[in-house]
């Protein structure tokens, strides 16, 4: 059996089919700061003060707007080069297991299970803003309207267990393969202006709604079951066993703006707004509910379909620059960690330093560092590069490592992005 592949393939080809998580950023603002930057049209998606930054206030055209992407590809994974081989293990020793080596077979799957503990999983996630999004209006007013909307999407694969035991005939154990996903279409309207000025910069402030329609999807299929396609059970639990509900999400910013410096406030989701989970069922009498009642009394899993909650979060940001841009030092920091839909956390500390010329030819430069200071705590370095101005490539690639069934080290985790948008 070769659940392992079915599931990762599932996800991968759902992921793709869907775009990022709510709590990643997207396109050059992955390797920027949260800090909003005038040259990074991506950055205004942050700090609901940071559309008014956008348009320059001496330009004829008072629009700013995307034309297509950012497109982002990303995954992220726990020790699962290795993950491959011991879930083959484990099911090749129940597919031989017999009453003269049950004992044998349990403490070897035992010892299996130990030693992969919470490492086995695989994360994917596609983003991608609506053509044109976001589109940034600038009034004569001091004032600023963006509209935005984006489909965003996460898929995780971990495996769970709880008991192995010996029963008449050889070894059982309730090791399985849950599949979470989440599918959240959002259509955004911000409004940012101009709350204060003087001979030493200027306040900025800003508010968001957004309207997140999301569509949860869960599956569990045990390593013990050959009753239930894994690849049947996910896309049903994407697809027809879905849940789908909606919520408006109101985030709040604030960004004081000098010559040479500035420093932003974002308060996310100050209302957190919920959405419908997805139940498991665990009465079926097939092998893989019969696991997942074993997983509930052990305290692994949870069946109920509690609620996501999408939780306020504040960030706080600061740049450095020269007058015109060209050169920024921006960095942020999230003061509290928040959960995504599938139950991990992000708390995410940023630096960057990005080059934006002035001319069409001169490609514009970003490196920086980002880390997650909760949850799976991974940290990456970044670069970006912005072609005649307008198309924008970036990569990120974990710092942490694990080996491969030939002792090679991969990255945990990679993340890659493209758009093309109008210039500053």
């Amino acid at each position: 059996m070769k659940k392992l592949l079915i599931v990762t393939t599932s996800l991968l080809s759902t992921a793709v089919m869907a775009a990022m998580p709510v709590n990643q950023p997207t396109g050059s603002s992955f390797t920027l700061s949260n800090a909003p930057n005038q040259r990074a049209l991506a950055t205004a998606l942050g700090n609901p003060a940071a559309p008014f930054l956008m348009v320059n206030q001496d330009d004829e055209d008072n629009f700013r707007f995307g034309i297509v992407g950012p497109l982002g590809v990303g995954i992220e994974m726990g020790d699962v080069s290795d993950l491959s081989d011991r879930m083959e293990e484990i099911e090749g020793i129940i597919d031989n297991t017999s009453a003269g080596t049950a004992a044998a077979d349990e403490t070897k799957i035992e010892g299996i299970l130990s030693e992969i503990g919470d490492t086995a999983y695989v994360k994917t996630s596609v983003s991608m803003q609506v053509p044109l999004m976001p589109v940034i209006y600038r009034t004569d007013s001091n004032g600023a309207f963006m509209l935005d909307a984006s489909i965003s999407a996460v898929a995780k694969a971990n495996v769970l267990s709880s008991d192995v035991a010996t029963d008449g005939s050889g070894v059982t154990t309730d090791a399985s393969f849950q599949a979470q996903t989440a599918v959240d279409l959002g259509i955004g309207l911000g409004y940012s202006q101009s709350m204060w000025e003087n001979s030493h910069g200027m306040l900025v402030g800003g508010v968001k709604a957004t309207m997140h329609n999301i569509s949860m999807g869960r599956a569990l299929v045990s390593l013990d079951d050959d009753s239930v396609d894994a690849g049947d059970a996910i896309s049903d639990a994407i697809s027809d066993d879905a849940i789908t509900s909606s919520g408006v999400g109101i985030d709040l910013g604030a960004v004081w703006v000098s010559n040479y410096y500035q420093v932003g406030v974002t308060v996310a989701n100050i209302n957190e707004p919920e959405f419908d989970g997805v139940p498991l069922d665990t009465t079926c009498g097939t092998k893989s509910c019969d696991a997942a009642q074993s997983l509930v009394s052990a305290g692994k899993l949870d069946v109920s379909g509690s609620k996501y909650i999408m939780e306020m979060q504040t960030t706080v940001d600061l740049a450095v620059s020269t007058t015109g841009k060209q050169v920024t030092l921006g960095m942020s920091y999230d003061t509290n960690p928040v959960k995504d839909a599938v139950g991990d956390e992000y708390q995410w500390a940023v630096a960057s330093l990005s080059y934006y010329g002035d001319s069409h030819f001169l490609p514009g430069i970003r490196v920086g560092y980002r880390q997650n200071m909760a949850g799976s705590e991974l940290s990456y370095g970044t670069f970006g590069l912005t072609i005649l101005k307008r198309l924008n490539i970036d990569l990120a690639v974990a710092l942490e490592t694990v080996e491969d069934e030939d002792g090679d080290e991969l990255p945990r985790s990679a993340y890659f992005s493209i758009g093309y948008d109008t210039a500053f």
